[in-house]
């Protein structure tokens, strides 16, 4: 996809590219730049969020800023132009106010919007769908209902006549139409609120949930008042008032929070819901003594092989499904719906599900099966490093063919895994624990714990599935297995 055009003025437009593989959209996060700030080859100007992580974008040549198209926390789909630099080398242009804040039309802006959208392409198409509108419309965007009447402002015309249009609505009515999103006007219209007569409290004047819940408050308090009206709708009034008291929605906003389903949040959901509805799911569980394996987790961080790199039970872990997967392969697989193949995967590409401030993810170590022990520490703490800083990349999240969650770090004894989609299996581990354990005969204070591993049961069968976990346990009671059965 090309993410830059050029007209004759010598304005370069970039465009939101796809970060990742088959990427729709993506939130702008943060802006690096303004208008007028000079630009060069391969200068980071934003950093958007897709579905997968937090990425940084460099602008591809020199230039002047003239226009951000988007303001810090809007959703923009792939190819929407996001900013425009001036690259023909002359003075930057006068700084327009970024489409983050809303200013003033000047006296002079209604006579020359018009004018100036006229001498712009007619092939735009609008950039904001359900998110806004951008201050910098009547600059940039050009409409079938662009003639505005003089004693319109030029920037309050252009917006509303535009959020009209974003809302299947011509330009004669956009006038009279406030600004509010598909799902607000919906819930306004649930709840009998005119959407004119409620004072917006969200950024550009939009109306939120918020809005609409305050104006339904007062709307429903004075009910039984119009009761001596005609018969059924003070009866429906009348009903309702004890139920809804006029506090009641300010009350409701009070202990409420709705969050944007979008980002990694949105994919997650997406994931988890056709993963759990997709793959029959199976888990199974074996709790187990893991004493030797700490003991020699400690001696491990004294080796002077290992010194430097991160040494946990983790690691451990990961080792011991990597050996028990080289001794039952069919657990590397995957399903393939559309050819009806199982694929058989000859390389192993372990995920780490890792908790991060934007949620959950799920990076891989490629080939983790070709890595020493020292390899897979190093690979494994960079990973959870990276993932911690919100930096891991779309790539590092592709591809994985068996993924391990370690819900002990929350104290959680076990837990029963999603697949991540695309996969076979996931082992989850839980907390370690001091517990009383028969030892030898005799019962003594033992570190143990439990191990979940749920598979897809239409390609893993029951015994394969045991297999594999029966393996990893065998291989954490006694860690020489790492040596006898690598």
């Amino acid at each position: 996809m090309t993410t830059m055009t050029e007209n004759a003025s010598g304005l370069r437009e970039f465009k939101m590219p796809d970060v990742g593989e088959g990427l729709t959209e993506a939130e702008i996060l943060k802006w690096y730049v303004q208008v007028g700030d000079t630009v060069t080859d391969g200068q980071v100007v934003c950093e958007v969020e897709t579905a997968k992580a937090a990425v940084e974008l460099p602008i591809p040549y020199d230039g002047v800023v003239s226009e951000l198209r988007f303001p810090e926390g809007t959703t923009v789909d792939v190819g929407q132009v996001i900013i425009t630099v001036d690259v023909s080398g002359g003075t930057a242009p006068a700084p327009a106010a970024p489409a983050a804040e809303q200013a003033p039309a000047a006296p002079a802006a209604p006579a020359a919007a018009p004018d100036e959208e006229e001498a712009k392409p007619t092939g735009r198409k609008p950039v904001l769908v359900g998110y806004g509108v951008a201050e910098s419309s009547t600059k940039r965007r050009p409409r079938k209902g662009a003639e505005a009447p003089a004693q319109q402002g030029g920037t309050l015309f252009a917006a509303t006549a535009i959020q009209g249009e974003l809302n299947g609505h011509g330009a004669a009515s956009a006038q009279q139409r406030p600004l509010a999103k598909p799902p607000v006007r919906k819930l306004a219209k649930d709840l009998g609120v005119d959407l004119a007569t409620v004072t917006p409290s969200g950024p550009d004047g939009i109306i939120t949930r918020e809005d609409v819940h305050a104006a339904a408050a007062p709307a429903q308090a004075p009910a039984p008042l119009a009761a001596p009206a005609p018969v059924a709708v003070p009866q429906a009034a009348v009903q309702v008032q004890p139920q809804v008291p006029a506090p009641a929605a300010s009350y409701d906003g009070a202990r409420e929070t709705r969050i944007p389903v979008k980002g990694v949040r949105k994919a997650i959901a997406t994931a988890m819901v056709g993963s759990a509805f997709t793959a029959p799911h199976v888990t199974e569980f074996v709790t187990l003594d893991v004493t030797r394996t700490m003991r020699l987790v400690e001696e491990l961080k004294q080796d002077k092989d290992m010194q430097g790199l991160r040494v946990n039970p983790l690691l451990l872990v990961a080792k011991a499904l990597l050996v028990a997967i080289k001794r039952n392969p069919g657990i590397n697989a995957s399903w393939d719906e559309a050819n009806q193949e199982i694929v058989q995967k000859h390389y192993v590409n372990l995920g780490i599900a890792a908790a991060t401030p934007r949620g959950l993810i799920v990076p891989n170590i490629k080939d983790a099966h070709t890595k020493t022990l020292p390899q897979l520490a190093e690979s494994l703490g960079e990973l959870v490093a990276t993932a911690r800083e919100g930096k891991t990349s779309p790539a590092a999240m592709q591809g994985g063919t068996v993924t391990i969650t370690n819900v002990g770090v929350f104290g959680v004894d076990t837990g029963t895994p999603i697949l991540n989609p695309g996969e076979s299996a996931i082992l989850a581990v839980g907390a370690i624990k001091l517990q009383p354990w028969v030892h030898k005969g005799k019962v003594k204070a033992r570190q143990v714990t439990t191990l979940a591993l749920s598979f897809d049961h239409r390609l893993v069968d029951g015994e394969l599935g045991s297999r594999v976990l029966a393996d990893t346990a065998a291989v954490l009671e006694q860690p020489k297995r790492l040596i006898t059965w690598a």
